[in-house]
């Protein structure tokens, strides 16, 4: 009994001589840590000023501040490894990295998939910072591309996080990759209207609306005959910008609308014909007791 709690004794003395001796290297360890977090910061500052001068491209710019950033924070936490544990070299963790990667791999998935593609993204570049998209349920300006995500703004305020996999392999709709858009706007007219005239009417009232394009030149389709009206539309283009286009189109109601007032030109109401009879007449509904009775 006494040999095993002097053997105990012996491996605690040890084990506290060991960490008196580590003590130094962990300090240093966290010392290290605590200036990388300081200059992957300042390498982040620095780089994201040198892309800016050497490179066009916001994406790109974006993709070298991160990866330097990310490389940065693995260099810190590679140093600190070693000084903390001298007896672990810069091999060993690569090669235990090699034999953990297929369980790392299953495990964060997700992670690698969102991460690839955000890489692929910001190298092909389908949009760029401050395009308005439009990606699944989603339509908004872009604020942010990052490794693992893409985040957009609602035009009504509202911030949408969307992982890159899901924008890498989905149809993205750039509005605002083209200088110009055009709307399509529908207007009925009255069956008594010459559609000469009305074609000229609609064009005519178009000429001039502020934010309307000249080129592309406006148009006037005769599209079908309606129920109450006979149906056109009316084509313009305008700035690609969400609010620009809602705000031409508020500009263009108006003037198709005091157009059509000034030339006589009708946008008339749906019209349903409702035909009344005597149902003492047409009494095939009633019942025959009640024919014989007289009712």
């Amino acid at each position: 009994m006494t040999a095993l709690i002097q053997e105990i004794q012996s491996r605690l003395v040890d084990l506290v001589g060991q960490s008196i001796q580590l003590l130094p290297a962990l300090l240093v360890a966290v010392v290290i840590l605590f200036a990388t977090r300081y200059g992957a910061n300042l390498v982040k500052r620095v780089v994201s000023a040198t892309a800016r001068r050497i490179l066009k491209s916001r994406s790109l710019q974006s993709l070298v501040v991160q990866t330097s950033y990310v490389a940065t924070w693995v260099v810190g936490i590679l140093a600190s490894g070693v000084i903390a544990f001298p007896g672990l070299r810069v091999g060993d963790i690569i090669a235990l990295l090699g034999l953990s990667s297929v369980a790392v791999g299953f495990a964060f998935q997700d992670i690698f998939k969102n991460f690839l593609a955000g890489i692929l993204l910001l190298l092909h570049e389908p949009f760029e910072l401050h395009d308005q998209i439009v990606v699944d349920d989603y339509e908004g300006t872009v604020e942010e591309i990052a490794i693992r995500s893409t985040q957009i703004r609602t035009y009504r305020g509202e911030q949408v996080v969307i992982p890159n996999s899901i924008v890498f392999t989905s149809p993205v709709q750039v509005l605002t990759a083209l200088p110009q858009r055009r709307t399509d706007l529908s207007i009925g007219v009255d069956y008594n209207t010459p559609l000469p005239k009305a074609r000229e009417v609609l064009y005519e009232a178009l000429q001039g609306v502020e934010g309307v394009l000249q080129v592309p030149e406006v148009e006037v389709d005769v599209v079908s005959f309606g129920d109450s009206s006979i149906d056109l539309v009316v084509r313009y283009w305008t700035a690609p910008q969400r609010a620009e286009v809602r705000r031409a189109q508020t500009q263009v109601m108006m003037a198709l609308k005091a157009a059509c007032d000034r030339a006589d030109i009708n946008i008339p109401y749906p019209i349903r014909t409702v035909y009344h009879f005597d149902q003492r007449e047409f009494a095939d509904f009633m019942p025959l007791s009640a024919e014989r009775n007289g009712n």
